[in-house]
């Protein structure tokens, strides 16, 4: 169970369909019951600065003992160093490998695979296929997700993350045919985000759509019973999760 964390000019929003829709007073996260902490910078470009995001990066590495992954604005080998330094373990990129893919190998040969998320936005689109889209949902580019995520990992992503934009928000569930094509075509673990709006949700995530991992940044106000609520339903239901 992975919590995605949004920021919009520094401060904690939830996003619907790709667009900060509601801010939280409170950025709160048990660290000892989530598997792993994704946090991403959504700020429109010249509507804020990146100061209070990389104060965010900084706080949660120093208090949350899981691994953390950060994104948002990524563009050169300096990007990624910064992050790095801030404490994350690891880099979601999103727009610039779409832009110049070899910046994924770029990134996988300075600082190995495991450090690197792709990062895959897609909506669907008329009989039953998909497409990729870039720059924060706004700007689709041709992409098939499943031939991107193939070239991703050919070119050194160790990880995807996959959005289905459509569900950004909705507490529908997850996209599951789209999360199980990518799943069946890539041999990495793939993190699935957008739609979860229950416990079951999860479950399906896990067990039809094959996810390595379920994401989610709404369902839960980052408190601790819901946390270790959702992982006492897995639990239940079969599923080996950390308890914490």
């Amino acid at each position: 169970m992975i919590t995605v964390l949004t920021f919009n000019d520094g401060v904690l929003f939830r996003t619907k369909l790709f667009e900060p829709d509601y801010r939280y007073t409170h950025n709160f996260v048990d660290s000892w019951a989530i598997d792993e902490i994704v946090v991403l910078d959504v700020t429109r470009p010249g509507k804020g600065d990146r100061a209070g995001f990389n104060r965010a990066v900084g706080d949660l590495a120093r208090t949350c003992f899981v691994p953390l992954a950060a994104g948002g604005w990524i563009r050169t080998l300096d990007d990624v160093r910064d992050y790095l330094a801030l404490g994350a373990d690891k880099v979601v990129i999103n727009t610039a490998a779409v832009d110049r893919p070899e910046f994924i190998t770029d990134v996988a040969q300075r600082y190995g695979s495991q450090c690197v998320v792709l990062s895959i936005d897609a909506k669907a689109q008329e009989h039953g296929n998909y497409e990729v889209f870039a720059s924060q949902g706004s700007r689709p580019t041709g992409f098939d997700p499943v031939e991107w995520a193939q070239a991703g990992v050919e070119l050194g992503a160790g990880e995807i993350l996959l959005t289905a934009i459509d569900r950004d928000g909705s507490l529908r569930g997850y996209d599951l045919t789209l999360c199980r094509k990518v799943v069946d075509a890539v041999p990495v673990p793939v993190l699935i985000l957008g739609g979860a709006g229950n416990w079951q949700h999860f479950a399906e995530g896990l067990s039809v759509a094959g996810a390595a991992a379920v994401c989610t940044q709404n369902i839960y106000h980052f408190t601790e019973t819901s946390v270790r609520s959702a992982k006492r339903f897995l639990h239940e239901k079969g599923f080996s999760v950390r308890r914490g």
